[in-house]
């Protein structure tokens, strides 16, 4: 969803969800599957759905990804090429819209958050999860040269890959905590919460008022 992750993406496609699995410690779909439990028995969209890897125990869902490489791999149908910051949905399309690790790679979360309150319905719920450092001071050093030894070995043992497996250690210093993240925008932030090593990966409720 940037002019600088989208190529990355691409060339990572095929091998993308198992190196999230070995990366997580096989961890990575119970992370989205909290964030799924929170999420509406409606229409879902799918923000930033890559390869289409969530389980979203039968919802109608809607996949979008700026990747065609990414996308062309995912069993869900519809399936839409768009970014965030620009969705071809009519007002109120979606009860609930969920991203996984997609956040950091926006080109704005400002735009993006305003897309997604558009396409909500009144009452409608969106769920983030997504990757950031630890709140603690000490953790986060500690957190940042550990990605920054492990991620590009990982990325070039699994994928041939390290130059795209660095970006992402650096991107996990793109943005502020989510805490400060999700507030002050039309969507209400209801609940953040922590999990992971060190807690370095978050999820965060957001509803559009009735």
């Amino acid at each position: 969803m940037s002019e600088v992750s989208d190529p990355i993406f691409a060339r990572i496609a095929r091998r993308y969800d198992l190196i999230n699995r070995v990366l997580s410690l096989g961890q990575e779909k119970k992370w989205r599957s909290r964030g799924v439990a929170m999420l509406p028995h409606g229409r879902v969209l799918d923000l930033g759905s890559g390869t289409g890897d969530t389980d979203f125990g039968g919802r109608q869902v809607v996949d979008l990804d700026p990747v065609i490489e990414m996308i062309s791999l995912s069993p869900v149908g519809p399936r839409v090429v768009a970014t965030g910051e620009s969705m071809p949905f009519s007002d109120g399309s979606f009860e609930g819209v969920f991203s996984a690790f997609v956040f950091r790679n926006l080109t704005s979360v400002t735009l993006t958050l305003e897309e997604v309150d558009r396409v909500l319905t009144p009452g409608g719920v969106a769920v983030i999860v997504d990757l950031a450092r630890p709140r603690n001071s000490l953790l986060r050093v500690l957190h940042r040269i550990g990605t920054a030894i492990v991620l590009p070995v990982a990325g070039l043992l699994l994928a041939g890959a390290p130059k795209e497996y660095w970006y992402l250690h650096k991107s996990l210093d793109s943005l502020p905590d989510p805490e400060e993240l999700f507030e002050g925008h039309e969507l209400a932030l209801e609940e953040v919460w922590r999990s992971g090593l060190f807690g370095f990966v978050y999820g965060a409720r957001l509803r559009k008022p009735r």
